[in-house]
């Protein structure tokens, strides 16, 4: 599918969903973190049609969050391995909101090897930051209007 930015907006998760923000992308990262690097492989865990996973790897190559090997395998970039935790929040959402029977896979923490609970927490403080907990001001990138707005929500 062609690149298609979000013309006139100036936020991050726009940015971020013009990179991953495709139907299959972010399970074509899921497999690759996932342990799974070939072709063959990703396709058989998603039941893609060749001409669309090969679309979305060659986007996900092309905007540097996969790498093609030359020996037929898919590699994390640092790029593509910063979508970790994004992965692990959707996951957690979708365990919460869209998982009757419970959730498909858990994660675990190597270290210890049990069952993992990753928290958000303030890199300052290191308080556990829940729903409600945090607001957003303007940021050096942020525009004129942007930056005439204040601490949201207000």
């Amino acid at each position: 599918m062609p690149y298609r930015p979000f013309a006139g907006q100036n936020c991050s998760i726009a940015r971020a969903l013009e990179l991953v923000g495709e139907r299959w992308s972010l399970l074509v990262m899921r497999e690759v973190m996932l342990g799974r690097r070939r072709f063959g492989e990703i396709r058989e865990q998603l039941g893609v049609a060749p001409n669309i996973l090969s679309d979305r790897l060659g986007t996900l190559v092309e905007h540097g969050l996969l790498r093609h090997d030359g020996h037929g395998e898919y590699r994390l970039t640092a790029k593509g391995a910063d979508l970790h935790p994004v992965l692990i929040a959707l996951m957690r959402w979708g365990d919460r909101h869209a998982a009757p029977d419970g959730p498909p896979r858990v994660a675990v923490h190597v270290a210890c090897g049990h069952d993992a609970e990753p928290e958000y927490r303030c890199g300052h403080c290191g308080d556990v930051l829940e729903p409600g907990a945090l607001k957003v001001r303007p940021g050096p990138g942020a525009s004129g209007r942007q930056r005439a707005e204040p601490l949201l929500p207000s």
